[in-house]
């Protein structure tokens, strides 16, 4: 047995957007994550050292980028991709939980801007998010400076580029020391439309719907960044479908029990541990969604989100 849905959580689900389909565009998509952002304005951000808002090389052209630090001291590098569905957030939307993760970590978190459908389809995103993180690890004296010590996180669409690229690190031979993969998406065949690969994950049909992020939606996200429906089995959107996943970076897992992406990122963690990779799994008990960005609400999802990066933190120590 889990744990019921937090009640503080169940209070805000409601209130939360991105929850119709037949109605969102990508511009109200958009909208609606920075309106939500912004409705926090008055709440002091978790305070760092310094930000700065950098470019970094993408896969066509410069990426605005942001750089949080605590300190100037030696430390690990972090390059970090928000979530969103690969349509929506941005660095303001995702500003928080950089921030959480610098001073949770004690890296330089560099957040980066990829470009997004359906203005740039498949495989955009993961080609920029590569080329940013190249860029950052190959400049590291500008960041923090340890080439041991480096890694990579993201949440949701960011944790599916977290992870692509986490593949895309070791093909290149760039070591990282940890990735961090929130409630990521790892299987994106069949767009969440089709009922054979849906029924190979559970929850999605036990989360399809009320609980913040639906399997409509999801299938609303897919259909905007691949231009092609095939493209969902290409490792690049769907790392489970890897070849082989043996020799990736130490991986903090975390998924959420009352979300239709549960069991496919549970799926990436048993598979990468069956890889011999070293996993750390957080299944969410309670939780929907979308906690990490709910901490200053919901003690559940703080101590959750906590969890995990110190498990994280741990991992990009073990480098040095």
């Amino acid at each position: 047995m889990t744990a019921p849905l937090d009640p503080v959580i169940a209070q805000i689900i409601p209130l939360l957007p991105l929850r119709d389909p037949a109605t969102m565009t990508p511009h109200s998509a958009r909208d609606s994550l920075r309106a939500l952002a912004a409705a926090r304005a008055a709440v002091p951000p978790p305070p760092v050292a310094s930000v700065r808002d950098i470019e970094v090389a993408g896969a066509a052209a410069p990426l605005a980028a942001r750089v949080y630090r605590i300190s100037q001291e030696t430390s690990p590098t972090v390059v970090f991709f928000h979530g969103g569905g690969w349509v929506a957030g941005d660095l303001e939307t995702h500003d928080r939980q950089a921030r959480l993760l610098a001073i949770e970590t004690g890296a330089v978190v560099v957040s980066v801007d990829y470009r997004r459908p359906p203005e740039t389809r498949f495989p955009g995103a993961f080609e920029d998010s590569f080329a940013a993180a190249r860029d950052v690890f190959a400049h590291l004296a500008e960041f923090g400076g340890d080439s041991a010590r480096l890694g990579v996180a993201g949440d949701s669409a960011g944790g599916n580029l977290a992870a692509t690229v986490a593949i895309g690190c070791r093909d290149a031979g760039i070591g990282l020391a940890a990735q961090l993969l929130v409630y990521p998406i790892t299987d994106v065949a069949g767009s969440y439309a089709d009922a054979t690969e849906n029924a190979r994950f559970p929850s999605r049909a036990e989360n399809a719907e009320g609980y913040f992020l639906s399997r409509a939606v999801m299938q609303w996200f897919a259909g905007h960044y691949l231009d092609d429906a095939r493209h969902g089995e290409d490792w690049r959107v769907s790392p489970l479908r890897a070849k082989s996943l043996a020799g990736l970076a130490p991986a903090v897992v975390c998924t959420a029990w009352f979300d239709p992406l549960r069991d496919e990122g549970r799926a990436y963690a048993e598979a990468l541990a069956a890889a011999d990779v070293p996993t750390k799994y957080h299944h969410g008990a309670g939780l929907i969604h979308g906690y990490f960005g709910l901490s200053d609400a919901s003690e559940t999802a703080r101590l959750e989100a906590q969890r995990a990066r110190s498990d994280f933190r741990t991992m990009l120590e073990r480098g040095a």
